[in-house]
């Protein structure tokens, strides 16, 4: 991931355990342990310091430390910090799927989004959770995108996958294969496609995102004879973006379209559904793929895999993924500052460089 340059106040990043027992605490671990990244943010973790250091002992070749802090709003900003979000003694069961998992993911995470809500984070990186042992009456969601949407009373959230090379974003997301096509309408698509083009502008600097856009079936319907979803869906949902100045193009065979790597002339691509979308980009991504949750107030990311279970504990985890959430996050957060700051100028168009050397400079100092 690319690096924006250090800020003399650092943003303070949220960073929530995930499932205790998967391999969240492990790769939090790993990434922090490179005290380089101190540089760039102040990591704060949401969970518990018993947690952090029974997984410490299954790494002990990594030299981590960290400061325990009562109040999040005060972190140190020469450490990584742990925020307790409880007390009590919790068992942790390494790769087990249990119950207690779900409950302390879900304490961390409401305590990150209490925080933020607050003032005290700049943005959230959340480390995996199970969709199944989270589910309670303060989670009934299909994951950390659905919740949040709700959380911040948003219509419409993207969820985005990003990587340097490739960034894919999803018209649904958990949906079973057989309801996907009743889950496609024109306007959902449309929306996807202008939260797409937002925050590739907003979120990543592209002041003119192109956009590739798959369709649904095999061969992209060929022509109405696999399926109708294109020629009465998807094709009206792109001429209807364009219409409002959108540049997207399409729709495109899913096949052949990451086959032949077309990919690399669009600054972003929208899949009808995850695997459609997932599969190639963890494929083509591999070891930096960060997942971004576009459309909210909070600046939220995280690594591209689960929970893991099969290797928790066990110090195989791979935690490039995370690191790059982490500075994918910072990366955002700068450039939706410099975006503000842009449209804060009245200067005129042609002007706007003069702000935005102006603006780096200040990052600079």
């Amino acid at each position: 991931m690319t690096m924006m340059i250090q800020n003399k106040e650092k943003p303070v990043i949220g960073i929530s355990i995930g499932d205790i027992n998967g391999i969240g605490p492990e790769v939090i671990i790993k990434s922090l342990a490179d005290s380089r990244i101190l540089e760039f943010c102040t990591p704060v973790i949401f969970g518990s310091a018993k947690v952090i250091n029974f997984y410490r002992k299954t790494i002990p070749e990594l030299n981590f430390n960290f400061t325990i802090i009562r109040e999040v709003g005060n972190p140190n900003p020469k450490q990584a910090n742990v925020f307790n979000c409880w007390e009590e003694e919790v068992a942790i069961t390494p790769g087990t799927l249990s119950e207690t998992g779900g409950i302390y993911a879900l304490k961390s995470l409401e305590a990150a989004m209490e925080s933020f809500k607050k003032g005290e984070l700049d943005g959230l990186v959340t480390a995996p959770i199970h969709k199944k042992n989270i589910q309670s009456d303060s989670f009934n969601f299909s994951g950390h995108t659905p919740f949040l949407q709700k959380s911040f009373n948003a219509k419409n959230v993207l969820m985005f996958m990003v990587a340097e090379n490739l960034k894919v974003g999803l018209v649904t997301e958990h949906v079973a294969v057989k309801d996907v096509a009743q889950h496609l309408t024109k306007v959902k698509i449309v929306e996807k496609i202008k939260m797409m083009h937002d925050s590739l502008r907003v979120d990543f600097g592209i002041d003119k995102p192109k956009i590739a856009v798959l369709g649904l079936n095999p061969h992209a319907g060929d022509e109405g004879l696999i399926g109708k979803e294109e020629e009465e869906i998807i094709k009206p949902a792109i001429k209807e973006a364009k219409n409002q100045n959108l540049l997207a193009i399409g729709p495109y065979s899913a096949d052949a379209f990451f086959a032949r790597n077309m990919y690399d002339s669009f600054d972003g691509v929208l899949a009808m559904y995850h695997d459609q979308g997932l599969i190639p980009f963890k494929s083509l991504a591999i070891g930096e793929g960060v997942n971004f949750t576009a459309g909210l107030p909070l600046i939220r990311t995280s690594p591209d895999h689960g929970t893991a279970f099969d290797i928790a504990g066990k110090g195989k985890a791979d935690h490039s993924s995370f690191e790059a959430a982490i500075f994918q996050c910072v990366d955002i957060i700068h450039h939706r500052n410099r975006y503000a700051a842009l449209r804060a100028n009245p200067l005129k168009k042609g002007s706007q460089s003069i702000l935005a050397n102006a603006v780096d400079e200040k990052i600079e100092e």
